[in-house]
């Protein structure tokens, strides 16, 4: 499937980005990360904030190619949507994340403790990396909306 099948069946509708509207949420990743990396809060809330700043590249990465999901299931189909737009070798990625999407409403709706520092860990190191990769990536596929030095 495309990104434009999904929009065929409903589940994402066009979206009009911006250079500020991207360089904004690149903050939000950026300020994301430096939280969960803080000492002194939970690790429930590290993984929390880490999950948020994955969100938002994944977020980067839909906008950027001109979409936005629906309201329904709008966390997961931006997850899913990852392989769709860095390539099917990322598939294991967006598995992992959607794995981070359950435990983080476990940890947001249902009880504390859910997450470990080894998971907090875990995922803040991984967003490092993927925001490395989309960094990368809007270089080459979106010049347009990154910011020139």
């Amino acid at each position: 499937m495309s990104l434009q099948d999904w929009a065929n069946n409903g589940w994402l509708r066009s979206h009009k980005t911006s250079t500020k509207e991207i360089l904004q949420l690149f903050e939000i990743v950026k300020r994301d990360l430096n939280d969960a990396r803080q000492t002194g809060i939970s690790a429930d809330w590290r993984f929390g904030i880490a999950y948020n700043a994955a969100l938002k590249l994944c977020t980067i990465l839909m906008y950027s190619e001109g979409y936005r999901p629906e309201k329904n299931l709008a966390h997961y189909r931006t997850i899913q949507a990852l392989p769709l737009i860095l390539g099917p070798e990322r598939e294991d990625d967006a598995d992992y994340l959607n794995s981070c999407r359950n435990k983080r409403n476990i940890v947001e709706y249902d009880y504390v403790g859910g997450a470990t520092v080894h998971d907090a860990d875990e995922i803040i190191e991984f967003v490092i990396d993927l925001k490395n990769d989309v960094e990368d990536w809007m270089k080459k596929a979106h010049p347009e909306y990154v910011k020139k030095k």
